[in-house]
């Protein structure tokens, strides 16, 4: 494997894009494990589902008329309407979709949502290049294990510095899925890398006003992604160091902490070691931060009959998650749209605790506006947990404290979805009737489900992704 010796700014000597290039490359269907192979059914069917849901929701519709509209029509379909679109218009459109709820994969340990630009990607290209199932799949593991070990590297650091860790990471991973697909040789996805450096950007102002635009940032770099790979295609010549070159993507963007990255990380079992397989399904539709939380509120539901008892709350969660889900208090305990209500551990636990439950259902406007939830909200004072396994797990938990002066607790060490509570084959099915079931019928969603469940490596993608129109 590759040789670690760093220089002066802690960078490997061996060119970190070139050993991703290598391993996507070399990376086919056939030689994948059978847990690899699985377990990328399993999020793509997860995503799908969840692109299908967000027709149901307000943002879909300007968002794809915004992305029709600017581009054109094409031959890349987009899940859940009867658009046609260019392929870059359409990874954008499907990433748009798949990210649009949070409901989306994530990996803990990089704290990135590695499937809503590597799969709309890979659909994109392989539909249009009449490509087989088995290359779909190919390109979409190598590019899952480029955005994880790059968000590895650096274990939230681009959030603290006000970065949205899927947007910036989600070029670079499209890069890589876009080239294999087009059929570059290990040189030119350097090249392709070494553009995404320059496109990658996406800041989290949107949590200061429920704005949409983080729901775009893995269709902008899908989008990216595959006009990087396109223009090295063309011979256009690109920088062969983004990653750890003078001025490359985590100086810029780690600034005073480019120190604290963790290059090895990036490259370390690669090829040997699945980063893939410890990414985590949500079982809740809100950000992963506040999963532990949601969990244990869930569980102390049932031990409260009477709610108007309740007279403190007290979540615990991971120090660095605080300034996401928890601050500034004054406006998490009232969010003003359903984005904000997920980024918001007050709304979320206080619904759990009320309720029972977190679905879609918990995010319409009646659930927003409901004022026992929000009255229970202002009960909740976020701190931080100590002894927390974040990043590795997304932990949590929550103290309540009755009119009686009696207390019940529960803590979370390892969400559900992680680990070795990861969602079972089962769990995928019944979560995807959840989301793709809201504008499908129980027929045609059980037909979706299965066929993607049963495609077999040669099986033509295009027949796969073209199922997915309405």
């Amino acid at each position: 494997m590759a040789n670690h010796t760093t220089s002066a700014n802690n960078a490997p000597a061996e060119n970190i894009a070139q050993q991703l290039a290598d391993f996507a490359v070399g990376v086919k269907a056939s030689d994948l494990p059978k847990p690899v192979w699985d377990k990328s059914v399993h999020h793509i069917i997860d995503s799908i589902g969840i692109g299908f849901a967000s027709h149901h929701f307000p943002f879909a519709a300007p968002g794809l008329k915004g992305i029709a509209v600017a581009g054109g029509s094409g031959e890349a379909s987009v899940v859940g309407c009867a658009l046609k679109l260019s392929a870059r218009d359409a990874a954008m459109a499907n990433a748009y979709l798949m990210h649009g709820l949070d409901f989306d994969d994530t990996h803990p340990g990089g704290i990135v949502h590695p499937t809503v630009a590597c799969l709309p990607a890979a659909m994109a290209l392989a539909e249009v290049q009449d490509q087989t199932w088995g290359e779909l799949i190919a390109a979409y593991v190598s590019g899952m294990e480029t955005c994880i070990r790059l968000g590895l590297a650096v274990k939230g650091g681009f959030h603290h510095a006000g970065f949205h860790a899927t947007g910036l990471l989600s070029h670079f991973s499209a890069a890589v899925v876009a080239g294999k697909l087009l059929g570059l040789n290990a040189a030119e996805i350097v090249g392709a890398q070494g553009i995404a450096a320059s496109t990658s950007a996406s800041v989290q102002v949107f949590l200061e006003d429920g704005a949409w635009t983080k729901r775009l940032h893995p269709g902008l770099g899908a989008s990216a992604g595959i006009t990087a790979a396109h223009l090295v295609q063309n011979g256009f010549k690109a920088p062969l160091r983004p990653y750890e070159g003078r001025f490359g993507f985590f100086e810029t963007h780690m600034q005073a902490h480019v120190g604290d990255v963790n290059y090895a990380a990036i490259v370390d079992g690669l090829g040997r070691d699945w980063a893939l397989l410890d990414t985590a399904i949500k079982p809740y539709p809100v950000c992963h931060f506040i999963h532990g939380a949601a969990e244990a509120a869930l569980r102390l539901h049932e031990q409260v009959k009477d709610k108007s008892r309740i007279v403190r709350i007290t979540c615990e969660l991971p120090a660095p998650t605080l300034p996401i889900v928890a601050e500034p208090a004054a406006a998490k305990v009232v969010p003003r749209s359903d984005y904000e209500a997920k980024f918001s551990a007050q709304f979320v636990v206080a619904a759990c605790l009320l309720k029972g439950r977190f679905g879609l259902a918990e995010l319409e406007d009646d659930a927003l506006k409901d004022e026992a939830t929000l009255a229970l909200a202002r009960r909740v004072t976020c701190i931080e947990e100590r002894d927390s396994p974040f990043p590795l797990h997304f932990s949590g938990a929550v103290t309540i404290e009755l009119d009686s002066g009696e207390t019940l607790a529960c803590r979370i060490p390892v969400n559900l979805g992680s680990g070795v509570r990861a969602l079972t084959r089962e769990d995928i099915v019944t979560k995807f009737h959840g989301t793709a079931g809201i504008v499908l019928s129980k027929e045609r969603a059980t037909q979706v489900v299965h066929a993607l469940l049963d495609a077999k490596p040669e099986t033509p993608a295009r027949k796969m992704v073209e199922m997915l129109r309405t």
